[in-house]
């Protein structure tokens, strides 16, 4: 290994010969040797060269740059006072290099001489305001403290003074389009975004192609919601000037306006002009798999691996696209192939997760988070993002645990949760809130919610949970007074009549249920709650066997939102559960589990709609399924049954009768139904009645 000695050696050995160049360089040039900048740019040539000047100025850029190189091995103060000296005096002779500006300025706050630098720079200013040299340096200086400082009135001063010194400088050099880029960057940082937009449309003015340029115009319009000015932007500069990194702008641009087929066919033409580069071709993929072209996202990913197999996004979005489609198998060799390349990545272990979930391998789903918790517990420093992980993953944890119906770890896991901070505490306690309701357990729930409004008195989303508690425990008018007391003439009273609709639904009351959806619909606001409005309006019609009038409202969501999974599966479970039109209810729930194929109440819909085409191993299958993720559903259970008597496993039929019943009396008093409980009550008696009298008098004893 090179000791600082050795290689501070090295640098006095070259010193000579670089020297020795300089001098030859400077005898055989006319004019000014042009110091590069890092950008590439020569300084300017003054009208008279002067020959012994210009040789002096490269001596001494030189030697500031020995020294600067040597103060990085020593970090001795000597050096850096000698790379300052040196450059303060190649800057006197040359103060229109960029390079030289540059390196002073770095060494200025390499060695923290911060203040002095902004002293000398001021001096110079003092005796020339016009030195833009001077202004340049001063620019660099304070750019470079950015994000440096301790306080956020320090840094914003900073912004100020930077701000200042590049409009001088564009004032004295209205060409210099750097300047004009950190002018505009300044007054964005600031929230001056008009005065930002006009430096931007005066550099493209003069260099139309300047791609920084664009694309700080553009994105400073889609801040300012100017969309599709955004856009018409980049297409008019487009017809000038395609390049493949404005075809990856206008990309960009429509993909944040949800415009995803022109996003595709820009980031498509972005990609046929610079085919080895990797970030066009992300944008297509990413924007393949948002459009849901499975098929030709997969492709645009594989490529993606090929061109860089270490990174792990191409094998987790390819898990996520695999998992779509519902092959499994392949979605977990990717998010395998992921987690050997990010072991601690938390969207990896989610995946995992959420995989074998889908599998119904739940073990091995909670093993996964339980080993992820471990994980970030046994690590020593205790930072704010490890805070915020182990909260995602207790979040996680906690409620796959209720899925499962294991609620004591579920209940245990979010107050392990609720320990980690403010924000923890109050998200863990309406998970705890959720997972006794689910348990069935409202006097536990409604002490939850007690507890947890005496901790946030003010919090709205607990007092509409002990609200709609109180609906399930069929205290319909404690539930409605409460719900009623918020609302207040704002938008968020769309949310509150919908919730007192669905407490008077629960209690029976149709008029009054009918009533507050009624309220919602002329509150609506946006697409998404008009079909919410309208979907619980047609499952209140639907309750009360208004078909005409239940299938109007589900229509009515159909036709603005062809794929709403909870829709299809109502609309077709109604039909079917009446044995009409039982072929279109069948297609109507295929589409519902096309959405969410692991829903089991999808399952059951479509396994009851078999059973009513007498397509029993169909529906004993789906239903079969159901009943393993959702074990505690009567209806589900008492489905199970009935299909097992019409394939005349009279003992199964039973079983499943007998569980539906025990599961009728474990509901919530807000979800009993006694006529439904009845019939599955005569449905044993009537199996056990006859088998009784299939019994031949020869059986009996003499």
């Amino acid at each position: 290994m090179t000791t600082n000695r050795q290689l501070a050696a090295v640098l006095v050995f070259l010193l000579p010969g670089l020297l020795a160049e300089a001098h030859a360089a400077s005898a055989r040039q006319p004019s000014r040797p042009a110091i590069q900048s890092p950008a590439g740019q020569q300084a300017a040539s003054p009208a008279q060269p002067d020959t012994s000047k210009d040789t002096e100025a490269y001596y001494d850029f030189l030697m500031g740059h020995y020294y600067a190189q040597r103060y990085q091995v020593t970090s001795q103060s000597e050096d850096a006072n000698k790379a300052i000296d040196f450059y303060k005096k190649a800057f006197v002779l040359d103060s229109s290099s960029q390079q030289i500006g540059d390196e002073l300025a770095e060494i200025y706050f390499q060695s923290q001489h911060i203040r002095d630098a902004v002293t000398e720079a001021q001096s110079m200013l003092a005796r020339d305001p016009e030195n833009l040299g001077a202004h340049r340096l001063l620019a660099r200086i304070y750019i470079r403290t950015l994000g440096d400082l301790s306080n956020t009135s320090g840094q914003r001063d900073t912004l100020v003074r930077a701000a200042e010194q590049y409009a001088e400088i564009l004032r004295l050099d209205p060409a210099d389009s750097d300047a004009a880029l950190w002018l505009a960057r300044l007054y964005r940082l600031q929230n001056e975004h008009d005065k930002a937009e006009s430096v931007l449309r005066t550099l493209l003015a003069r260099e139309p192609e300047n791609e920084n340029g664009v694309e700080q115009l553009t994105q400073l319009l889609l801040d300012e919601g100017k969309t599709q000015e955004a856009v018409s932007t980049l297409q008019g500069i487009l017809q000038r000037a395609p390049t493949a990194s404005l075809w990856d702008m206008l990309g960009s641009a429509d993909t944040q306006i949800h415009d995803l087929p022109n996003a595709e066919q820009a980031y498509r033409r972005a990609t046929e002009l610079q085919p080895g580069e990797i970030g066009h071709r992300r944008g297509l993929a990413q924007t393949l798999l948002a459009e849901e072209k499975y098929p030709e996202a997969i492709e645009e990913f594989q490529r993606l691996v090929q061109m860089d197999a270490d990174d792990p996004d191409n094998y987790l979005r390819l898990a996520e696209i695999y998992k779509q489609m519902q092959q499994l198998d392949k979605a977990e060799q990717n998010v395998l192939l992921a987690k050997q390349r990010a072991p601690g990545n938390l969207e990896v272990i989610y995946y995992e997760s959420s995989i074998y979930e889908a599998e119904g391998r739940f073990d091995d789903s909670i093993r996964v988070l339980s080993d992820a918790v471990a994980g970030v517990k046994s690590q020593s420093e205790f930072t704010p993002s490890r805070r915020r992980t182990l909260a995602i993953l207790y979040q996680q944890l906690g409620q796959l645990y209720r899925e499962t119906s294991n609620y004591t770890a579920a209940v245990n896991t979010f107050e392990e949760m609720l320990r980690l901070g403010p924000e923890e505490d109050r998200r863990a306690r309406a998970m705890i809130i959720d997972t006794y309701r689910d348990a069935r357990d409202i006097p536990k729930a409604l002490d939850a919610s007690r507890k947890a409004l005496d901790a946030y008195p003010k919090d709205r989303a607990i007092r509409v949970t002990q609200a709609l508690l109180f609906g399930e425990n069929a205290q319909t008018d404690q539930a409605a007074s409460l719900l009623r007391a918020m609302l207040d003439g704002s938008a968020a009273d769309f949310e509150i009549q919908l919730d007192l609709a669905q407490v008077y639904e629960q209690g029976k009351r149709w008029p009054e249920a009918e009533q507050a959806a009624h309220a919602a619909e002329k509150i609506v606001p946006g697409p998404s709650e008009k079909e919410t409005a309208a979907f619980l309006l047609g499952a209140i019609f639907e309750r009360q066997k208004k078909f005409d009038q239940a299938e109007e409202q589900f229509r009515q969501v159909l036709a603005d939102n062809p794929r709403n999974p909870a829709t299809l599966n109502y609309y077709g479970y109604m039909l079917a559960d009446r044995g009409v039109r039982l072929p279109e209810a069948t297609d109507l729930i295929k589409r519902a589990l096309v959405e969410d194929p692991n829903n089991a109440a999808y399952q059951d819909s479509l396994g009851w709609a078999y059973y009513k085409q007498d397509m029993l191993p169909e529906a004993e299958e789906l239903l079969r399924k159901a009943v393993s993720r959702e074990s505690h559903d009567p209806t589900i259970l008492s489905h199970l049954g009935d299909v097992y008597a019409k394939m005349g496993k009279d003992g199964l039929a039973e079983a499943q009768w007998q569980k539906s019943i025990d599961e009728w009396h474990r509901v919530l008093p807000g979800d009993f139904e006694p006529t439904r409980l009845a019939e599955v009550q005569q449905k044993i008696t009537a199996l056990k009645r006859r088998l009784a009298q299939q019994k031949t008098p020869g059986d009996a004893k003499p």
